[in-house]
């Protein structure tokens, strides 16, 4: 589960290079002057963005950056390839690990520390999963059918 997290870790901080550069791209071809104009187009490319950063990555070598770095790769449950389907699927459920929390924070008019605060125990809940699976997959791994396996150095 470490090896897991330490992924997730460095993938934010792969990403957070990624959208600066793709949003940097936008802003630039559409001459975006104000933070609030073309928002909703700028947020939608970021997700297209990162979401064809993951199913790309997961589809070709089952290993995205920071996974190839922490040595695991993501493989359906019975060990095959991932295809973009599952791959695709994967990557909506592990939304699982932020919305809900956000939901309910917006639902509950959180302010300050507890717009943080629920979310992350929202994160933490999710990571908690592990322990519902014999081989200790997350949830979203299980509802998609796909595993996380160690990858030899």
């Amino acid at each position: 589960m470490k090896r897991r997290l330490a992924s997730m870790m460095y993938e934010a901080m792969l990403l957070f290079g990624v959208v600066g550069v793709t949003g940097a791209l936008f802003s630039m071809l559409f001459q975006q002057r104000h933070a609030l104009y073309l928002r909703h187009a700028l947020q939608l490319w970021l997700l297209v963005v990162i979401t064809s950063y993951f199913v790309w990555f997961w589809t070709k070598s089952g290993q995205t950056l920071a996974m190839k770095t922490w040595r695991i790769r993501l493989v359906t449950a019975d060990g095959r390839q991932v295809d973009i389907r599952r791959a695709f699927f994967r990557y909506l459920i592990a939304w699982l690990w932020v919305l809900p929390g956000l939901a309910l924070a917006w639902l509950a008019g959180a302010r300050n520390w507890s717009l943080a605060i629920i979310p992350a125990m929202n994160m933490v809940l999710w990571a908690l999963t592990i322990y519902l699976d014999p081989q200790r997959q997350f949830l979203h791994d299980r509802l998609a059918g796909t595993r996380i396996i160690n990858v030899a150095p």
